[in-house]
């Protein structure tokens, strides 16, 4: 029997690798998928919609239209993020500043803020966060981001406990490098610093090579599903042993 059959699942930032990755995976394994993205590219289809997680009248819109056409909502994985400024923070601006915050931490809560109800009136669910290796540990090259990932780690824990009653766990997932292709990411920057950067996050790999998005799509799987019912609050982290060293 599929892992996750049956299930409504809402998935931010679907519409490209991890994000992507873990859409596919919860649709091969029985779930019906709604993946939310602020850009789907040229061709979306009827379950990849164009939503602004940063906008509050985007996400309340978009999550009640999950709801009316679909009865229920068990899953939500709040992946959309993005990297923020490569700086240091006396040199972040204001506005590069509200703008990280503003995807990262906001739009995680409002996803939040507009499922939890659902999920409440039906007495269950499962809301994963995609922090990071970097909400665990630090970095010089993108602090910003850092704190965003931070901020999500302990999100989770609050919310677990808030929400544990109510029969909704939330854990949050931490990465460590995966090669997901984005010409966003700090391995596609061919500055110095940022090749530095590379060059010692891959040597301090105890395995020896970056992960694939399907390594965090079948984490969060598994936090998705039943198995993992009593599992809330708890750090998935799959970093290729990066934080065990």
């Amino acid at each position: 029997m599929p892992r996750v059959d049956g299930k409504v699942c809402i998935v931010t930032g679907a519409a490209s690798g991890i994000g992507a990755a873990t859409r596919s995976v919860l649709q091969d394994e029985g779930a019906t998928v709604i993946g939310f993205d602020r850009q789907t590219g040229e061709h979306p289809d009827d379950l990849l919609w164009t939503v602004d997680i940063s906008d509050q009248d985007a996400v309340s819109a978009a999550v009640e239209r999950v709801a009316d056409a679909h009865g229920h909502i068990d899953v939500l994985v709040n992946n959309a993020g993005i990297p923020g400024p490569k700086k240091p923070s006396h040199e972040v601006t204001l506005e590069e500043f509200e703008h990280v915050f503003g995807v990262n931490v906001r739009g995680t809560w409002l996803c939040t803020k507009y499922v939890v109800p659902h999920m409440l009136a039906a007495g269950r669910g499962s809301i994963v966060n995609m922090s990071s290796m970097y909400g665990l540990v630090g970095n010089s090259l993108i602090p910003t981001y850092h704190a965003t990932k931070g901020a999500i780690r302990l999100m989770t824990k609050a919310d677990a406990a808030t929400y544990a009653a109510g029969g909704i766990r939330v854990n949050s997932v931490h990465p460590g490098s995966i090669d997901t292709g984005s010409k966003a990411s700090v391995r596609a920057d061919t500055s110095e610093k940022a090749q530095e950067y590379n060059r010692r996050v891959l040597s301090s790999i105890p395995v020896g090579h970056r992960g694939e998005p399907k390594d965090i799509a079948y984490g969060v799987l598994y936090l998705a599903s039943d198995e993992s019912r009593y599992m809330t609050g708890s750090e998935l982290v799959i970093d290729g042993g990066y934080t065990a060293v």
